[in-house]
């Protein structure tokens, strides 16, 4: 039994929520014979009042459940935890719960008011639909559970830590300073220099197994990279990304979530060694100080990838620079693949928060910057959200994927430190509204539902997230039989 001290904490309880409650009180005033205006004069309130609470609408305080208690000639724990719900109100509560869902509005259903005259058989038969549809939603995400909910977790401790881990920058400093790196660009010699402080040495071969970028053999400390990286790319990322694993002591994953992690530790000590902190922060401080702030700058400064740019301004911008932001890489498919924010954007997630998977919203930035003809210049925009507006800075580059957008954004507030904030182009976005860009337009859903049919095609960064194996994707056979051919005898 709930003493009075901790009454107040149950109002909280997603178990006792304000549906349960109001329909609680609605079933006893029911039972006594009170009528709402009856109940709402011995509380001194306004009937309009208790209808919302009863409907759910409104929380009630602790003061006035006491009261509308003591007017029933019941108890506060009754109306709390104790009293049982009639069938009526046990499906009533069931689906207003569902219509506040997202299955609901994923279906472009409205909420609706329950009418008195709706039969019981009519509750029941969408209560039992929604499950079944709730059901083929969780069955369908069921493969790629782990790897979406590893995900969310890791989104949420980048979030926690606003992407910066000063932990990784330490060690970038002190393998840097080890091989005398004297700041500024990384150039392909220091990262030779950087593997053979590790005691690697690099060999380029022509048989690299296809679902590897590179392959380490530790105990003859050879590092393997595609023959393709020294006549064209930029061989520094695949090198750098090898050996950050060793840097970091990896071990064999033994889950998902340990995988995606090393990737991401990976990825942020390959950053931190191609832009340095010590040198990249004074660089972005002095832009700030100009308002001329530029991911293309920060690529030319450093010859790298935009891509790895973008990344790596999120390490900086928030804790050096005071900036909130968000980074987002979209498939030419419109699939989101990669995304952080820290800054309060509203992206798209599954019922178990992930993003990575989901449609992009065709007003974004991200979407739109696909059909700009202009590929040399930066594409900027202004896009008005239902979280307020954001400017986008985006690029598109390809890969072996096809072409992905990768785009840096602010909250309007912080556009005033960039390049290109004096852009023209401006979009409005509701993709939490279904219709803003999910579903077709009516007309042209009701022409050509029934008379098209589209073979879909999935980007393969999808498929290569599954969670199969220690190192997802890759065919250790190949790998443990090219290792063994190359072996010094």
């Amino acid at each position: 039994m709930p003493t009075r001290g901790n009454q107040a904490e149950l109002l909280d309880h997603e178990e006792v929520d304000s549906l349960t409650i109001g329909r609680r009180i609605r079933q006893v005033r029911t039972e006594r014979g009170m009528t709402l205006d009856e109940l709402a004069g011995a509380v001194d309130r306004a009937p309009s009042q208790l209808s919302m609470i009863e409907n759910g609408r409104r929380e009630p305080k602790l003061t006035l459940l006491r009261a509308i208690a003591r007017a029933l000639d019941t108890t506060l724990d009754a109306l709390l935890e104790s009293e049982p719900l009639d069938e009526r109100s046990a499906l009533e509560i069931g689906l207003e719960r569902a219509m506040r869902g997202q299955t609901f509005q994923a279906l472009g259903i409205p909420p609706f008011r329950i009418g008195k005259t709706v039969p019981n058989e009519a509750l029941a038969a969408m209560l039992t639909l929604h499950g079944e549809i709730e059901r083929l939603r969780d069955e369908r995400a069921a493969t790629p559970e782990e790897a979406r909910r590893a995900n969310v977790a890791l989104r949420r401790l980048m979030r926690t830590q606003n992407n910066h881990f000063p932990e990784l920058e330490v060690q970038a400093q002190e393998i840097l300073a080890a091989v005398d790196h004297p700041g500024g660009p990384l150039t392909q010699r220091t990262a030779s220099d950087i593997a053979a402080h590790l005691g690697f040495t690099l060999h380029y071969v022509p048989d690299l197994p296809q679902t590897t970028r590179s392959v380490a053999d530790i105990k003859n400390g050879r590092l393997y990279l595609s023959s393709r990286l020294a006549s064209k790319g930029d061989p520094r990322t695949a090198v750098l990304q090898a050996l950050s694993s060793r840097i970091l002591g990896h071990r064999e994953p033994t889950s998902y979530a340990e995988f995606l992690r090393q990737r991401v530790e990976t990825n942020y000590l390959t950053g931190a060694l191609l832009i340095p902190e010590a040198h990249a922060v004074p660089f972005l401080q002095e832009a700030k100080g100009r308002r001329a702030v530029s991911i293309e700058d920060l690529r030319d400064a450093y010859s790298v990838s935009y891509e790895t740019a973008a990344h790596r301004f999120t390490n900086l911008a928030t804790v050096h620079l005071g900036i909130p932001v968000h980074f987002l890489k979209v498939h030419e498919s419109g699939t989101i693949t990669k995304a952080y924010e820290n800054d309060g954007v509203n992206f798209p997630t599954d019922r178990l928060g992930a993003i990575e998977g989901q449609p992009c919203c065709r007003r974004w930035t991200s979407r739109v910057v696909f059909d700009v003809d202009d590929h040399f210049n930066p594409y900027y925009q202004y896009t008005d959200t239902g979280n307020g507006t954001y400017w986008c800075t985006a690029r598109v580059e390809l890969s072996s994927e096809g072409a992905h957008s990768v785009s840096v954004g602010v909250r309007f507030d912080d556009t005033k430190w960039f390049i290109g904030r004096d852009t023209p182009n401006r979009g409005v976005s509701k993709h939490s509204v279904e219709a803003c860009c999910r579903r077709p337009p009516a007309e042209l859903e009701a022409a050509w539902r029934d008379q098209s049919w589209p073979n879909v095609r999935t980007p393969r960064t999808l498929l290569a997230t599954l969670p199969t194996g220690a190192f997802p994707g890759v065919d250790t056979t190949d790998v443990y039989e090219f290792l063994e051919a190359r072996a010094p005898r």
